[in-house]
């Protein structure tokens, strides 16, 4: 476990948050980390793990703290959130 996950969060007054990435190989070689979770540390040192998406063909994920831009990062200002789809088939 990394010092970060035992010591807490530099995230203020938060607790503490990791994001859960996964590697996704490009056609051209690269490889981009998909975010597909977050994670949470227990009291005894154990993870909660809350998976939102899983990368077909992909094994290996891996758990990062949280930074300060994750929290800040957000929709563009006046961007309009794209409207739900009144014909989906469930």
């Amino acid at each position: 476990m990394s010092a970060a996950m035992e010591n807490g969060s530099s995230n203020g007054n938060r607790g503490r948050m990791y994001k859960v990435i996964a590697p996704v190989e490009r056609k051209d070689g690269t490889t981009y980390w998909m975010r597909v979770g977050t994670a949470y540390p227990n009291k005894d040192a154990s993870i909660n793990l809350y998976l939102d998406a899983w990368p077909t063909g992909q094994s290996r994920l891996q758990i990062r703290e949280m930074t300060d831009e994750d929290f800040t990062r957000r929709r563009p200002s006046g961007t309009p959130i794209p409207p739900i789809p009144k014909d989906l088939p469930f």
